[in-house]
């Protein structure tokens, strides 16, 4: 089939890889000038480093380099994603600078894909070409959102900016000026780290406290170790709980309650989260309802020196200017000068590319998007999504989302009826939107749940890892190198199917 991916990050890139493997021909469009997804050149602020540990965030068959540091830095993943593409020599199929501006179905079946150069506006220079299967890889985290705010053409006119964190790419820019950030999630505080460093003031505004989790518990314990094991998904309740599962949430979640809580203990301490006033409001077990959050090294660190102040649990309400300065008006009363606003607010899950007919078809009343698996639309032909999930390890997730469409266009395994499939999205999307308090993301936010994922795309495909590798999941860290052998796996499969 000719197939077009969308977005050349770790789904693009990984489904890229595994369909070409499949015999299909494949391309990529990316309107960035270099792979990587968010970790593009072009979205990188200061300070971006990833949640993971470098061995477990990465595709199941090419390693990080040895020299790369545990804890691996933006531009360090971009150049992994490189160092992929080179490797299975991926570049011919790959149109940087390329932006998809039109996806229409076609008549007959696939779509038309309208693009165009990046760096133009206007229709000049715009192709449309025909592809059999569209595949969206753009994630979850393509465009950055920022609340709308009163006054902003006060804090403008006074000199004041507004940027999202992805569109900080220096320090000189918040040189010696009075710096705000908004947000209190990771992007948050590893930017505000950063600012610190050269701005006269840096003030991070959280509506609400996250809880954080140490690099390392004590100094010793690697996170990775408790959270990024099938042992440490299990403390948290999954929508359907079996086998061991049972035992650790048994008689009122007491077992898995009793672990959580002592991280929380030993973290609260270790934190100083009391002593400086950054202790969050509810319990630990908090942590699984939206993201779980690295503490930045050097962020309370920070806050206890007087280098970072933060206003807790309120937000601006509106933007002045005073004698010609602009200030941020918070809903606590206080005032702050702004001359930089740094929003690090999330990201919207929207497709433009589409028309609103497509879609409305994507998404229910509440906008939630109804994907079978995170990855197959219900009623829209010929369209498939591919890492579109927030999950702990994202690059392996998107890997095994490209194996089971892989499967799927070659007829190595069905779906149920529509009824069915719908069915079991509307109970998932209700159940995430419950557990998360509505921070599920429009339905595409699976943390802390990422292997039960991989093990339902599996499932389907009808291709998985040992029992024996699963069992020694449950006390060690996820090790993607053990699904190589997925892919060529379902290459033998489909030859003689």
């Amino acid at each position: 089939m000719k197939i077009a991916v969308i977005g050349a990050g770790f789904a693009g890139i990984a489904s890229a890889k595994v369909l070409t493997e499949l015999g299909h021909d494949v391309t990529v469009y990316e309107k960035a000038p270099d792979v990587g997804g968010v970790w593009s050149g072009t979205r990188r602020y200061p300070g971006l480093t990833t949640q993971n540990n470098k061995d477990s965030y990465t595709l199941s068959d090419l390693r990080m380099p040895k020299v790369f540091p545990e804890w691996l830095r933006g531009e360090q993943v971009q150049c992994y994603l490189e160092m992929y593409v080179e490797k299975f020599e991926l570049a011919p199929m790959i149109r940087l600078e390329t932006e998809v501006r039109k996806a229409q179905p076609a008549g007959g079946g696939g779509w038309a894909i309208t693009s165009g150069s990046s760096a133009t506006e206007g229709t000049d220079g715009e192709t449309t070409e025909h592809c059999d299967h569209l595949i969206v890889a753009s994630g979850v985290f393509s465009e950055p959102f920022a609340p709308a705010y009163d006054g902003v053409d006060d804090l403008e006119a006074a000199g004041g900016r507004i940027l999202a964190a992805s569109e900080l790419h220096d320090l000189e820019t918040v040189k010696g000026k009075d710096v705000v950030v908004v947000g209190y999630g990771k992007s948050a505080c590893d930017v505000a780290v950063e600012i610190a460093k050269e701005a006269a003031s840096t003030t991070v505004v959280a509506r609400q406290l996250l809880w954080k989790m140490p690099r390392k518990i004590k100094g010793v314990l690697n996170y990775k170790m408790l959270l990024l094991t099938r042992l440490g998904e299990a403390l948290f309740p999954y929508q359907s709980i079996r086998g061991a599962e049972k035992v650790l949430h048994a008689g009122g979640s007491k077992v898995a309650g009793s672990m959580v809580g002592s991280v929380e203990s030993v973290t609260s301490g270790q934190l100083k989260l009391k002593k400086l006033g950054l202790l969050p409001k509810g319990q630990f077990t908090d942590i699984a309802r939206s993201t779980v959050s690295l503490a930045t090294e050097g962020f309370f660190e920070g806050v206890e020196a007087g280098d970072i102040v933060v206003e807790r649990d309120t937000e601006i309400a509106a933007f002045v200017s005073k004698d010609g300065k602009a200030y941020a008006e918070l809903a606590n009363g206080r005032a702050l000068p702004a001359d930089i606003v740094v929003t690090a607010t999330g990201f919207k899950q929207e497709l433009p590319f589409f028309p609103e007919e497509i879609q409305a078809q994507l998404t229910d009343d509440n906008g939630d998007y109804q994907l079978y698996r995170q990855i197959l639309p219900l009623t829209v032909k010929d369209l498939t999504f591919a890492g579109y999930n927030s999950s702990f390890f994202s690059p392996l997730s998107a890997e095994m989302s490209a194996v089971w469409i892989g499967s799927y266009l070659g007829g190595g395994h069905e779906v149920p009826p529509v009824e069915e499939m719908a069915a079991q999205v509307a109970s998932r999307v209700a159940w995430l939107r419950e557990r998360t308090d509505g921070h599920h993301a429009r339905g595409t936010n699976i943390i802390p749940f990422s292997m039960h994922n991989i093990d339902e795309v599996l499932s389907d495909v009808g291709l998985d890892v040992s029992k024996r590798t699963k069992a020694a999941q449950w006390l060690l860290p996820i090790d993607p190198k053990a699904y190589a052998s997925i892919t060529p796996r379902l290459v033998e499969k489909l030859a003689t199917h």
